[in-house]
């Protein structure tokens, strides 16, 4: 579970491991423990190529180590993928010319090989384009061998139907993705422990389904992609790579997407922890490693400690992953470079982990979102309060729902005034989403001074409580045309019209509900990839 990493790994491990152990035994204290810096932070330059072009992948990811004095070297936006391929070739020239200056690189392998994210799940190269491409990130320590390399990459996901993959799969996706999701997950049960009678009649009725050349082209691309993946692992297992993570993006527990993870899990069995890893996520994989680089940049080791929400906390399996979320916190710890310790008072940090009691998740943008005052909300604040008040530097990882805040809980933690007494938040998109991005936010914005950690809670308040839980269901339901699905995923000649309405309440809410901090009433709000789903929001410094 601990990490640190160097050119010797497991003299590494023995020295946090042991550090672990003198702090919690109490040879070092609290003060030690929370005296961490970055060194020499003006004079480093990290290289990112972000996975997309979205604002959590790119500068809010990259916003607390620039604050913390780092050289972001980020490749102009127009190169990245959005819903569509970016310019994988142009992209690798930039990243080329600019490693020699960088002391380490952050560097998504789906922007570098197919052109971002998205473009991994629908492009049409050949194997041997693929080779090519894997191939050049093998040369980012030909051109810097000093630079640390930190990769992250992702397996083809497996949406469960057309709609829940969001236009973001090949277009047949939405005819026959309910099909094939349950298809891959039968195939996966079949070799993992067999079939019953009536799984087998429904496993040959869906392959009768779902025409061939449908699957074929699915199955195709995902075995190319795996060729890619295997040969990653390998540039981690022979140190070309100083790290690698490849997530199980949108995962299920039988899906295409955990068959491959099985098959690679069982090929990686002889690479360290030290240097790859593969779990559920993708989206926060950027911020855990961006803290990672500044963590080993700065030979600093942070001390976490992790609580949960009361019920069964650790041990949920959250909407689409196929693990405990307290395995996946113990992962994005050896990700970051971190360390967890039982005792808060001797933690960097305390990652709260705001967890539905039952286990079950609701969404953001659900009607029962509606900030009704709850005993479960209550007290996690109440729980939140008593850590801060201690003196605890805390960041929350708020996962009660998908796809935005729990209106309960942030309403109790505004009533308290300790919105702005954390050091991290997070409630967007998935659960693993939430606690990576939190994690790796919150152990760099305990360096930072108190107007720089504002502002960066900031960017999470307004979009994953006031835009993601609020304004987007409350302009979904006042705006006729987002009543169509295909208008809500495309806004097309709408989308003028709802930026403005969008604009005008977010506005609203955050004199509603936020303190008047420089900018706030003057955000502007836009639409990155042109759907309601995915925000941006600008805030003028002054």
């Amino acid at each position: 579970m601990f990490l640190f990493q160097g050119d010797h790994p497991f003299l590494k491990y023995f020295v946090v491991v042991f550090a672990t152990v003198m702090i919690t035994v109490g040879m070092f204290g609290a003060v030690e423990a929370r005296s961490h810096k970055p060194q020499d932070a003006h004079g480093k330059t990290i290289l990112f190529v972000p996975q997309d072009d979205r604002p959590t992948s790119r500068e809010q990811a990259a916003a607390a180590v620039e604050k913390l004095g780092y050289t972001v070297l980020m490749p102009p936006k127009d190169l990245l993928g959005g819903l569509e391929e970016g310019q994988p070739d142009a992209l690798w020239t930039w990243a080329q010319a600019q490693a020699g200056a960088a002391d380490a690189a952050v560097v998504s392998t789906d922007s570098l090989i197919y052109g971002g994210l998205v473009a991994s799940r629908k492009h049409e190269l050949s194997a041997e384009e693929l080779a090519e491409r894997v191939d050049r990130i093998a040369q980012l320590k030909q051109i810097n061998p000093k630079m640390k390399v930190y990769a992250f990459g992702s397996l083809m996901r497996t949406p469960a139907s057309g709609p829940a993959s969001g236009g973001e799969e090949p277009d047949y996706y939405m005819t026959y993705g309910a099909q094939i999701f349950r298809r891959s997950g039968l195939l996966d049960k079949q070799e993992a422990g067999g079939l019953t009678y009536g799984e087998q009649q429904e496993l040959a009725r869906l392959t009768n389904d779902v025409p061939a050349e449908t699957w074929n082209d699915w199955m195709g691309r995902r075995e190319k992609n795996y060729v890619a993946d295997e040969t990653l692992i390998d540039f981690a297992r022979q140190g070309t790579l100083d790290y690698f993570v490849l997530g199980k993006d949108d995962n299920a527990p039988l899906s295409a997407t955990h068959r491959e993870s099985r098959k690679l899990s069982e090929a990686a069995a002889d690479v360290p922890q030290t240097r790859f890893q593969m779990l559920a996520g993708i989206d926060e994989f950027a911020m855990l490693l961006l803290a990672r680089a500044v963590n080993d940049l700065s030979h600093t080791v942070p001390l976490v400690n992790v609580q949960y929400n009361w019920g069964v906390g650790g041990v949920m399996v959250p909407d689409y992953s196929d693990e405990p979320i307290a395995d996946s916190i113990k992962s994005d710890l050896l990700i970051a470079g971190a360390v967890a310790v039982p005792d808060p008072s001797k933690a960097d940090l305390v990652l709260l982990v705001n967890t539905p009691p039952d286990g079950h998740m609701g969404c953001g943008n659900w009607a029962d979102n509606d900030g009704t005052d709850s005993y479960d909300a209550r007290s996690f604040a109440q729980f939140a309060q008593g850590f801060v008040d201690a003196g605890s530097r805390v960041a929350i990882a708020d996962i009660t729902r998908t796809n935005g805040a729990d209106n309960a809980l942030m309403n109790a933690l505004r009533d308290r005034a300790l919105l702005f007494r954390l050091y991290g938040y997070a409630g967007w998109n998935t659960a693993t989403n939430s606690v990576g991005f939190a994690l790796g936010q919150g152990m760099l914005n305990v360096r930072l001074p108190d107007a720089d950690v504002d502002r960066l809670l900031l960017d999470r308040y307004l979009d994953d409580w006031g835009y993601q839980s609020n304004v987007r269901t409350q302009v979904t339901e006042q705006l006729s045309w987002l009543q169509d699905t295909q208008t809500y995923l495309n806004l097309g000649r709408y989308e003028a019209a709802t930026q403005l309405r969008v604009t005008r309440l977010l506005r609203q809410f955050a004199a509603q509900n936020l303190p008047p901090l420089p900018g706030v009433d003057r955000l502007e709000f836009y639409f990155p990839w042109h759907r309601m789903f995915i925000g941006g929001i600008i805030v003028p410094e002054k």
